[in-house]
């Protein structure tokens, strides 16, 4: 491994700043994780590794890029990030922090005044995570929430604290004395290091390729139709860490412009596959806010930091909690090759478990939300052992359109229950044409049997998926019946607090 503190040229050189310093990088295995690349080649042993899989956050480290000019920080997990997708960024760490005296910084100094370490060992991924809320919210002077801060540490996992006085630091890390972020002189340093060709990183016999364009990115996809395609490596590195798999060649779509557009056109909600989960739930939870439970429950705030909704999608896990109200919203995909550019409606894109409906020389380019119809009433429901950054053991959403009390249309789709996820079709017909009454929705209940067989495993059996199946329908019609008390506003309201 080769190490400057001068950024250098080379196409195959990662450059990026660590902690201000600019550093160049080679002769590593592109699949390093920056976890291992930190502690184990620079001795920044401050991230720790608990889990290697971007669940207990003891790894948490802040990234900052430029997005439109202006400089973006968010917290990720280190532990599941490649070395090379952090080419022309910045990397902070808990060793930032020191102050230049050697003192603490006010969130450290508030979670040792808060009494919020015990072992210590998950303390800097917390420190992390809450750094990042600090300089999200040092200039505007509008101290975060009690959900807020929550939120902001799903993905930080303590054994010792109890989690109470850990709260109490992020509270209290507003009433110290400011230490300010200059972003000026961060945009200057990565504006620097911007690349205007698309880089490419060989090591041995592996070559990780990060084009800049949607066509340089299908046209290498054409010619390496086996290269793993990767994102936000929320799930790649799993295989790595986990599975031990040897990845190959990697197309990193990370730097395609066109694939991070959001735009709405039509009456249709255009998400990018390269949108990040954050700045995807937040288009589509601007037209849909029933989403809002399913949003700040779906994995933790550095994964949905990392993650992609085309990466979720094109993953088709038939446990991803974005599916099942996408499908019955009626989302489509856009698949893209060299040759051809088509557009499915989302449910056949899965065909089978891990299965698609896709050419070896496809890619995702963008997903596609309608907006909401006039009448349209519509919830998701998420079922699982823990509230947060947990797996579904059920994950259900339903959509109904209503004119005067009858259903003109019905969509229902579960998660979690079936091989991929699945509309149950037999269901809606039951619904469809009929009055919305308790009549109706009890023989919809029935229906469900024969729609889905559901499956055991550790997380729930079939009997509880399908009681489970069978409650939330009856709780999307206690919610959406005419003489209902609550509206989708208010629903939405109560989900969040």
């Amino acid at each position: 491994m080769t190490r400057s503190t001068d950024i250098e040229p080379e196409l195959s050189t990662i450059r990026f700043l660590l902690n201000d310093e600019p550093m160049s990088v080679r002769d590593i295995d592109p699949t390093m994780s920056v976890l291992n690349y930190l502690r184990y080649d620079l001795g920044l042993v401050g991230s720790k590794e608990g889990c290697a899989e971007g669940d207990c956050g003891a790894c948490t480290v802040v990234v900052s890029e430029l997005v439109d000019g202006a400089v973006r920080m968010r917290a990720v997990n280190a532990c599941i990030q490649f070395v090379p997708t952090l080419d022309g960024k910045a990397l902070y760490t808990v060793e930032y922090l020191r102050q230049a005296n050697g003192g603490l910084h006010p969130v450290q100094q508030a979670m040792v005044d808060c009494h919020g370490s015990q072992c210590g060992f998950c303390t800097p991924g917390f420190v992390m995570s809450l750094w990042n809320v600090y300089i999200d919210h040092l200039e505007s002077d509008i101290v975060p929430t009690d959900l807020q801060l929550r939120t902001a540490l799903s993905g930080n996992l303590c054994r010792c604290t109890g989690y109470r006085p850990i709260l109490e630091a992020g509270r209290k890390m507003f009433d110290l004395p400011k230490v300010s972020l200059e972003r000026k002189s961060i945009r200057n340093q990565l504006v620097a290091i911007q690349r205007d060709e698309p880089f490419e990183y060989r090591f041995e016999n592996t070559v990780f390729r990060a084009p800049r364009t949607l066509q340089q990115f299908i046209e290498l996809r054409a010619e390496k139709p086996e290269a793993t395609i990767l994102a936000g490596c929320t799930d790649i590195g799993l295989w790595v860490n986990k599975q031990f798999r040897e990845l190959g060649d990697i197309i990193f779509i990370g730097n395609v412009e066109e694939l991070k557009k959001i735009q709405i056109e039509n009456d249709v909600l255009s998400i990018g596959a390269g949108v990040t989960l954050t700045d995807a739930f937040a288009a589509i939870s601007s037209e849909y806010p029933q989403i809002d439970e399913q949003w700040t429950r779906f994995a933790s705030v550095p994964i949905r930091n990392a993650g992609t909704l085309g990466g979720n999608i094109a993953n088709g896990s038939p446990i991803g909690d974005s599916m099942p109200w996408l499908i019955v919203l009626g989302t489509c995909v856009v698949l893209t090759s060299k040759n051809k550019r088509r557009i499915i409606p989302l449910e056949d894109l899965y065909l089978d478990y891990m299965k698609k409906a896709m050419d070896d020389d496809e890619v995702v380019e963008a997903v596609e939300v309608p907006l909401q119809k006039q009448n349209q009433h519509f919830r998701t429901y998420k079922l699982s052992k823990r509230y947060d950054s947990d797996i579904s053991a059920v994950c259900a959403a339903f959509a109904i359109t209503l004119n005067d009390d009858k259903v003109s249309e019905a969509r229902i789709a579960f998660g979690g229950i079936a091989a991929t996820p699945k509309r149950a079709t037999r269901t809606e017909t039951a619904i469809a044409g009929q009055s919305w009454n308790e009549q109706t929705v009890q023989y919809a209940i029935s229906m469900l049997a024969q729609d889905y067989s559901p499956l055991s495993d550790m997380r729930a059996s079939a009997n509880n998926r399908q009681r489970s199946a069978e409650n939330l329908l009856y709780r999307f019609y206690l919610e959406t019946r005419p003489d209902s008390p609550l509206d989708d506003e208010q629903v939405s309201v109560f989900a969040a607090a």
